[in-house]
């Protein structure tokens, strides 16, 4: 009998998968509507993730259609937005680079280490010099065949002493570096296994000459020429014939439009204006995945959402009035009314579970009232802290301010919250108050999001974290090879930043985009926001 059922189960799995991969190939085809598709999954008992990871699988097998114009609405642009890579900072210059150029390596949707501009890596066994051979035959937009020379000047323009990058923090510990024909070497001061994830950074997009000449010029190898750019309003792209890499640029134009207001983003997709659109409000993400002709997308991953304070400047100099804050806010809270379910609690420290080395034992810290008045009282400071937010911070953030005004205030400490404008945000609030909103996309490995934000030395230090114990553990655990003794390290280091350092870190978010069901090839990657900021290339008007 046993045997029977077996076969029979098997018939009714195999009949109902027929069914089911039939409607998914009439959806890919443009025949089937896909509400239509997961309603009868549902009824059929498949799981809607089960169902949408079908339905993925079948519209890519249905084959990548060209041309169109492909249109995004995003959040994170600024009238002050420049293409120099350097000054990258938000989502629509962050964006718009991808489309325009490549960097030498890339992270996979699964973590691993992707080839792009170089051919192949070769470490020594030492893991402290690397070399990075350069593909032949790769042409920049402006007609110039790339070198390894052209690397080796980005590298040095993003690592000098003069330099404001964004990449510096990663770019520190180099000890010298050269080009050879067409390979490009890296000698470390101290062994890294990690370089080629650090060197995934967005700021290192491959410039001729390294960008020396015209930083700003926005000339790369990627699959999008410059066709126009207005900072703050709107960046477009054509097509490049000469692209290296047929599995991207599908679209014969792309346009990236500026919305930082949510609901202006949701009516821009909802009337067809746009094809896509990153930071769906989590209150809204339910109703708009019912909503005909869109998908939501929603990924968890390394995001997160925070508050900054800078630990050189009056009064948060004072390392218990950080910790009172730190224990005034309620993330659970937070979590609820703000994530709703798309996200997680944060414990004050910028990695968690979805990192390599991550250790799952440090205790998670709560809201405490009592805790938060005792070291309130403690610091010696008694008046009101003032902190700046906008809705281009991070979706909610006003929200979030005044959750953390009420809840603090319940320990007697008094939150004033200061709404900025979203134009400027970035360029004049972020990185200069001393208290603001900000959210980070995490980065792949600790060591790249620990380099580029709280080592001492680096440009987007945003807390001012300057800790000589932490900078030697920082480089020391680079150079580790034992794995429980770089956990170990690994795990310092985030207490140092959770107890002493100026992050209040609530919450981790969910990457949500919503998609309109004419595009083709959309998949899920936990690396950041619309596909890593690589949608506009990898997917098609379908």
């Amino acid at each position: 009998m046993i045997l029977a059922a077996i076969i029979n189960y098997n018939r009714e799995y195999n009949k109902m998968m027929k069914e089911l991969n039939y409607l998914a190939n009439q959806v890919a085809q443009g025949k089937c509507d896909r509400r239509a598709f997961l309603a009868r999954a549902v009824t059929l008992g498949v799981s809607s993730v089960a169902a949408n990871s079908l339905l993925s699988s079948s519209v890519l097998a249905a084959g990548v259609k060209k041309g169109g114009h492909l249109k995004a609405g995003l959040a994170g642009g600024e009238s002050t937005n420049s293409l120099d890579p350097a000054s990258f900072l938000g989502h629509v210059p962050e964006n718009f680079g991808r489309m325009w150029g490549d960097t030498l390596v890339e992270v996979s949707r699964i973590g691993e280490i992707e080839s792009r501009l170089a051919e192949s890596i070769e470490p020594s066994a030492d893991a402290k010099t690397w070399n990075f051979r350069i593909r032949k035959g790769i042409e920049f937009h402006n007609g110039k065949t790339l070198t390894a020379e052209d690397v080796l000047q980005t590298m040095q323009r993003h690592s000098g002493d003069e330099t404001k990058s964004g990449a510096l923090g990663i770019m520190r510990g180099i000890e010298s570096m050269k080009a050879d024909g067409n390979t490009f070497s890296v000698t470390l001061t101290s062994p890294n296994a990690d370089l080629p994830y650090l060197l995934t950074d967005n700021h290192l997009i491959i410039q001729p000459n390294g960008g020396f000449d015209a930083p700003d010029a926005g000339i790369g190898t990627g699959p999008y020429k410059i066709a126009f750019n207005e900072p703050g309003i709107r960046h477009g792209g054509e097509k490049f014939s000469n692209y290296w890499d047929d599995s991207r640029g599908h679209a014969d134009q792309i346009e990236l439009i500026v919305l930082n207001d949510a609901t202006a983003r949701t009516a821009a997709l909802q009337s067809g204006q746009v094809h896509m659109i990153n930071r769906v409000d989590p209150k809204i993400a339910d109703l708009m995945a019912n909503a005909p002709g869109i998908s939501v997308k929603s990924v968890s991953g390394r995001g997160h959402y925070v508050f900054v304070m800078h630990t050189d400047t009056e009064p948060f100099n004072n390392n218990d009035l950080r910790l009172a804050l730190k224990y005034a806010i309620d993330r659970e809270e937070m979590v609820d009314k703000v994530l709703r379910g798309y996200g997680s609690v944060g414990n004050d420290m910028p990695v968690n579970g979805a990192y390599p080395l991550f250790s799952d034992d440090i205790e998670q810290r709560t809201y405490d009232p009592d805790k938060a008045k005792f070291h309130f009282k403690k610091s010696g400071y008694d008046g009101p802290v003032t902190l700046r937010t906008a809705n281009s911070a991070f979706s909610g953030a006003i929200d979030s301010a005044q959750l953390f005004q009420q809840s603090a205030a319940k320990a007697g400490i008094t939150v004033d919250v200061k709404r900025e404008p979203d134009d400027g945000y970035w360029s004049e609030v972020w990185n200069k108050q001393p208290f603001c909103a900000s959210y980070w996309s995490g980065r792949p490995v600790q060591d790249q999001m620990y380099s580029i934000a709280y080592l001492s030395s680096a440009d987007w230090n945003d807390t001012r974290y300057n800790d000589p114990k932490f900078d030697k553990l920082l480089f020391e655990a680079r150079g580790e090879l034992d794995e429980v003794k770089r956990i170990a390290m690994y795990r310092e280091m985030g207490l140092l930043i959770r107890d002493e350092g100026g992050l209040i870190l609530p919450m981790f978010n969910d990457f949500i985009a919503a998609v309109s069901d004419e595009v083709g090839g959309y998949e899920d990657d936990p690396n950041g926001e619309l596909m890593g900021g690589h949608a506009l290339s990898k997917t098609w008007l379908a």
